[in-house]
Order: C-alpha cells, then structure tokens, then sequence
C-alpha cells in the first residue's frame, strides 16, 4: 500500500557529486519525519540524515557539510544531494519515512529497497 523508491545510485569517483531522490506513494495521509540511512558491507545499518515535514535537519558527523537532505512535501519526495564523496561512504542508501495512511492512524516506519553507491576511482 504505500512504497518508497529510492534511486540516483551508482559508481563515482571521490571528489564527486550524485542525487538520491526517494519518491513515497500509496495509500498515505501524511508524511512526519523523513531520513536517509546507509549501511557498508560488514557493518550495521547507520544514520545519515533526517528532515522533518517542517523542514529542520539533522546530520550525522561524517557527513556534515558535504550532504544535504530536502524535501518536496507536494510530491512526497525526499532528496540527498552527496559531494565531496569519499571511497567510506561507499553503502546501499536506504530512505526511511514515518507516516500516516489516514487521519487518526497511528505513525508507522516505512522502508525503502535502497540504493548502492560506490566511490572508487
């Protein structure tokens, strides 16, 4: 009923620049706090960054000043622009939301497929 698609993956040099989008569609009411998470293989999944549906973020350290997390309430979609990529920040990106399908209804986490990204030269 409700899905989130991630996408804007794929292989690029360090130094360089990708866009995530994460579209959520379905059945939803409202959409409260939105977040990109990554996780490199072997280690566990980790917080890079959040946006409220007010537009406040928040970011993890590794991250701070070479990502930045948007959204467009209208089109239910949420953006990671990535520069400055290092070879560590190579993991499947994954977009999470907390949202509502109908007025009243409780909040509830919704997960994407995710996306892999891969800095190398």
């Amino acid at each position: 009923q409700v899905q989130l698609l991630e996408s804007g993956g794929g292989l690029v040099h360090p130094g360089g620049s990708l866009r995530l989008p994460c579209a959520a569609s379905g059945s939803i009411f409202s959409i409260n706090t939105m977040g990109w998470y990554r996780q490199a293989p072997g280690k566990q999944r980790e917080l890079v960054a959040t946006i409220t549906s007010g537009g406040r973020t928040s970011y993890a350290d590794s991250v701070k000043g070479r990502f930045t997390i948007s959204r467009d309430n209208a089109k239910n979609t949420m953006y990671l622009q990535m520069s400055s990529l290092k070879p560590e920040d190579t993991a499947d990106y994954y977009c999470n939301a907390l949202l509502t399908q109908y007025r009243g209804a409780p909040i509830i986490s919704y997960w994407g497929q995710g996306t892999q990204v891969t800095v190398a030269s």
